[in-house]
């Protein structure tokens, strides 16, 4: 399923896995998981990942959505000694041009002392382990905070297309990405990483319908 944007095209490939094309026809691909591909497209001009959880960093998702002379980036702290492909370093926080794309990384964590740990009480991403996505796409902006809370400097980001984790558990729950979204003031939110596991299972209909109350787009892409 799909949606569009002032000429950009989303798709849900499903769980965090999303494939964007902009209206010159670039193809942009975020976090692709091969349990999200229903075949080997090989169409990416651009690969993103954010992190190394296997559901975000899956080097032969990668392999199957690149084209020839797809260009990877990735988060600096990711290991891809076992990709094939050359890899652009993406910083923990930081502005990098990656084929003309211009891009913002943004720490991206659970809050320790919040509610989204494991039995020991570690957070089950930690600071410095994932980083979000402020990409500017022929003057859209798209901010992909990736797995984490909402945290206290994101407040200072907005954006035109905001596309946040909902499901909790590993990440914000539908209510704290509905106040994200707020601060974000978005015109379209499009939501992600819910209902692919139990712990993340969710009313998406709900976060959508609180936040169209305030008149806020949402597409459940």
């Amino acid at each position: 399923m799909a949606t569009t944007y002032e000429g950009i095209t989303f798709e849900r490939l499903g769980h965090a896995s999303k494939r964007l094309e902009t209206a010159d026809g670039t193809v942009i691909y975020v976090d692709p998981w091969g349990e999200q591909l229903e075949d080997e497209p090989g169409d990416a001009d651009v690969v993103f990942v954010t992190h190394d959880d296997f559901d975000h960093y899956d080097p032969e998702a990668i392999a199957a959505v690149a084209g020839d002379d797809a260009t990877v980036a990735i988060y600096e702290a990711v290991d891809t000694s076992d990709l094939a492909e050359d890899v652009i370093d993406l910083p923990l926080e930081g502005e990098v041009t990656v084929d003309g794309i211009d891009v913002e990384t943004v720490p991206a964590y659970n809050d320790p002392a919040g509610d989204h740990v494991d039995d020991d009480g570690e957070p089950f991403h930690a600071e410095g382990e994932v980083i979000g996505l402020l990409l500017d796409l022929e003057g859209t902006t798209v901010f992909i905070p990736s797995d984490t809370d909402f945290l206290p400097h994101h407040e200072s980001i907005t954006a035109d297309v905001f596309v946040p984790p909902i499901g909790g558990h590993f990440t914000m729950d539908r209510r704290e990405a509905a106040d994200f979204a707020r601060s974000v003031e978005a015109d379209l939110v499009l939501p992600e990483h819910y209902d692919t596991f139990d712990p993340i299972e969710t009313d998406a209909d709900a976060f959508a319908a609180d936040l169209e109350a305030d008149g806020i787009r949402v597409d459940l892409f």
